[in-house]
């Protein structure tokens, strides 16, 4: 079988994509035997392009995957999609040029999906062609009845554990998208803004948003301050506005920021909430569900926040009411996806009651990948103090099942039964209590959130005719959603099971440019996994992705680190080849078993393999890629291809059968090993490794397992010593102007090393081990003056000086340096010259022989010229 000299990498992975057969990716739900590995993966938002980032997720899943079926386990690594949300139809109005209202909802909803399936089909292909393992028995695409009949059945059994409840509430809203947001998707940005010193009738107040001053209910000060308490109880006119509020006393007024009076509005912020609710004052709406001012403030209605804000400012300042402004920077929060500033309002909302300390809990139950990666989830469940918004007031989405009598108001939930259904579309089979039969649709839809958060659930079997199989054994996501997606999973899983979601999460970083910042268009640093495939191949990106860094830290993109990668390619395909055309033809005859001798440096290597396996393995049971990765590239090109094949070809090469076939065995066994240890990282490049070595694919063979028999200390320590003369040898030819394949008349080895003969073959010459330490007599060959010193103190005389003391004999110059100083006569003038004046050349002489002597680690090695 010829293999090519060069390793064609789009060749290759394309004939391996097309060639596999992804069956053997498929979990086997029937199977008892094996344990399960389900992995909860993440359904990405089909946008169409799986970017770098994805990649980088994907790579680290399928490095779990795929080890985890080599070690015997029933793996499920299925493929889900997170269809439903604005993005998407954000996206259907721009390329229709419509708005959602102008069509009616079915027809828009069909848009939004018809665009999700082209994305999905896109994004497939990408993963494909990474190499990916996926399970795509197991795919599910959320915007499915199939999967979304289990989010209205988590719905409607939440609700009837009272779990799920509707209410008017604040909530955070999107003036733009026209939406209530969970406080999981509001960002902050940091600003600066004005703090407004207003005359507030007999107070003074700050506030950094006066367009609310219709919407005040209160004012509040400290009740400590005593500037202020004679005003507690008595109430105030509003400037422009001229209602009455009253003066309330609270703990939390902080008395040294701005006057220490604060105006409480319905709502400005969480604090404004907070008061709201605790002293049970009036609410007063002032901004509308599209951010537009409303009735209550008279002239300023109609204008937006910003309108409102400078005319009231304007008219603030012309009335005297206006004493000061100052700059103020200020946290604003912002909705996640258009980034305009978020209002609360007080709507009628469904919500997820959440329970704090069954989520702390059960993330204490959960094993965190790193471990410092829980405080983040910690610190969140710690800050929330409303529960889950989950109803959104958009059109793509889980439809919520619910209908209002149209008589008496009565709120009617679907039966399970009923699911799934759309409440727009189809009213329930049943009358209300009433008896009218007349309904009003609940039209707005669930949260995406509601989706993505059963997908443990789902794949563990929930609501199907499959037995359940959770907890699952691994969450893989990023540290960015652990607010969200973690959150709402642990929470959906212990209400609707009682059990935590997974036994592991792991939490890989977000990836940056080459800038060190992360990726985005508008600073040009974006890379796409398609250029890099281009450009070199997937096994390079993948290599990328396990050497990026470690699991949780951020992964800086680096074009070089690919060049690297395909370097390494290139190398083992070298190894690959020249071990191959030493092993091929007679692979039967190795492959039957283990020769009855093997060399000193072939058990040297198979103890190193064997310590690889198990380090490789150690490291890919933490999770740690990087460290597994590097440990296989230094093994492959350092320990196999720098030292051992340089110490084998000569038998390889040779007419010693029996030597050949042992440094044959030994290779084949380290081609085998390298290719299943690769299997995880590098799909297609160890596939197209073993399908000359074995049968069937290389992603359905077993895990190396260590043979601990081989793993011997004094072998290890032999075989470096070997190792070392050997290139110790090299250095002294090349050193000496000889060609690496010259002979020396002969090597003595002063060690007890029983086996010699990989150091005859490589060196060319002639092996002696002695036992015991060398007897060396050094001779005296040549007086060499120092210049440095003979010149400047005798100038014209140092001519003469040198000329005597080379022609003097070595011996002789030696025995008088021992005693002292040097005498000599320079035209009938005594000289006497210090020791340090010549340096005495010595020669090494062993039984009676001009040698070389080399020092190696402590071992003497004597080279006869």
């Amino acid at each position: 079988m010829t293999i090519p000299k060069e390793y064609d990498s789009h060749e290759i992975e394309e004939k391996w994509q097309n060639d596999w057969d992804m069956s053997m990716y498929h979990f086997d739900w029937k199977d008892e035997s094996r344990p399960q590995y389900i992995i909860d993966t993440p359904p990405p938002y089909p946008t169409g392009n799986f970017h770098i980032g994805n990649s980088l997720n994907w790579c680290y899943i399928d490095f779990v995957a795929r080890y985890k079926r080599m070690q015997g386990f029933n793996v499920m690594f299925p493929q889900g999609w997170d269809c439903h949300g604005l993005p998407t139809e954000v996206k259907v109005e721009e390329n229709h040029g419509i708005t959602k209202n102008q069509v009616p909802r079915t027809e828009f909803r069909q848009m939004c999906e018809e665009l999700t399936v082209g994305n999905i089909d896109k994004m497939r292909k990408t993963m494909h062609r990474l190499g990916f393992s996926t399970d795509w028995s197991n795919e599910f695409v959320t915007m499915e009845p199939e999967y979304y009949v289990k989010t209205q059945t988590s719905f409607v059994k939440m609700k009837d554990m009272d779990r799920v409840y509707q209410s008017e509430h604040p909530v955070n809203w999107c003036p733009r998208c026209e939406t209530a947001i969970a406080f999981a998707e509001v960002e902050y940005d940091s600003r600066d803004t004005k703090l407004n010193f207003l005359h507030f009738d007999k107070l003074e107040i700050a506030t950094t948003r006066p367009e609310l001053l219709a919407a005040c209910v209160a004012i509040a000060i400290s009740p400590e301050d005593e500037r202020y308490k004679q005003y507690i109880g008595q109430t105030m006119k509003v400037p422009l506005f001229g209602h009455d509020v009253e003066v309330i006393a609270d703990k939390d007024v902080d008395p040294t920021f701005g006057t220490g009076a604060v105006m409480i509005c319905t709502f400005g912020d969480k604090q404004d909430v907070r008061w709201w609710l605790e002293h049970n004052l009036p609410l007063r709406k002032g901004i509308d569900k599209s951010g537009i001012i409303t009735e209550i403030a008279g002239k300023y209605a109609g204008m937006t926040i910003p309108e409102c804000k400078a005319a009231i400012i304007k008219d603030l300042k012309s009335e005297g009411n206006l004493y000061e402004q100052n700059t103020l920077k200020q946290n604003v929060g912002m909705c996640w996806r258009c980034k305009t500033p978020i209002e609360i309002l007080s709507e009628k909302q469904w919500f997820v009651k959440i329970d704090n300390d069954e989520i702390l809990r059960t993330a204490d139950e959960i094993e965190w990948l790193p471990e410092y990666m829980k405080v983040r989830l910690q610190n969140w469940t710690n800050t929330m103090e409303w529960d889950w918004c989950i109803s959104r007031q958009r059109i793509f989405a889980t439809p919520i099942p619910v209908w209002y009598c149209k008589k008496c108001g009565e709120v009617m939930v679907a039966e399970e039964e009923w699911l799934p259904i759309d409440p727009t579309q189809q009213q329930p089979p049943v009358a209300c209590k009433c008896g009218c039969e007349d309904f009003e649709p609940e039209e707005d839809v669930l949260d995406t959130w509601m989706d993505s958060s059963i997908t443990a659930l789902h794949v563990a079997g929930w609501l199907s005719d499959k037995e359940m199989r959770n907890p699952t054994q691994l969450r893989p996501q990023g540290h960015d959603i652990i607010r969200t997606w973690s959150f709402y999973s642990i929470l959906r899983s212990m209400a609707l099971t009682g059990k935590k979601p997974w036994e592991s999460i792991l939490v890989n970083g977000m990836v940056l440019g080459e800038d060190g910042h992360k990726m985005s268009k508008s600073l040009g640093n974006v890379i796409s996994p398609e250029e890099v495939i281009k450009d070199h191949s997937a096994d390079a990106f993948r290599q990328w992705a396990a050497v990026g860094g470690s699991t949780g830290s951020d992964v800086m993109f680096r074009w070089k680190d690919v060049v690297s990668a395909s370097r390494f390619f290139t190398k083992m395909w070298s190894i690959y080849r020249f071990s191959m055309s030493h092993i091929e033809d007679e692979l039967a005859e190795i492959t039957s078993g283990k020769p009855e001798k093997l060399n000193v440096i072939d058990k040297w290597l198979l103890s190193n393999l064997n310590r690889l396996i198990s380090s490789v393995t150690a490291s890919l049971d933490a999770y740690q890629f990087d460290e597994a990765y590097k440990s296989i590239r230094g093994f492959a090109w350092e320990t196999l291809a720098d030292n051992y094949i340089e110490l084998v070809k000569s038998r390889l090469y040779g007419e010693d059968k029996e030597a050949r076939r042992s440094a044959q065995y030994t290779l084949y066994v380290a081609i085998d090993g390298l290719s299943r240890m690769l299997a995880p990282f590098a799909p297609f490049f160890a596939e197209e490794m073993y399908s000359r070595i074995g049968e069937r694919s290389i992603h359905v063979q077993e895990w190396p397992v260590v043979d601990k028999t081989l793993i011997d200390e004094a072998i290890e320590k032999d075989g470096e010593l070997i190792k070392d003369i050997a290139g110790s040898i090299r250095r002294y030819k090349s050193e000496s102007g000889m060609a690496l394949n010259a002979p020396l008349e002969k090597i003595e080895v002063y060690a007890s090393l029983g086996d010699a003969s990989d150091l005859t073959g490589v060196t060319n010459s002639t092996v002696e081990v002695i036992s015991g330490e060398p007897d060396f007599e050094h001779v005296p060959v040549n007086v060499k003056p120092n210049m440095a010193i003979i010149g400047p103190k005798f100038r014209k005389q140092a001519g003469a000086i040198i000329k005597t003391l080379t022609s003097m004999d070595p011996v002789e110059v030696a025995n008088i340096i021992s005693k002292g100083n040097i005498n000599i006569n320079i035209d009938g003038e005594d000289i006497e010259l210090e020791p340090e004046s010549v340096a005495i050349e010595k020669e090494v002489i062993s039984a009676g022989r001009a040698v070389d002597v080399l020092d190696v680690n402590g071992t003497v090695v004597v080279i006869v010229r």
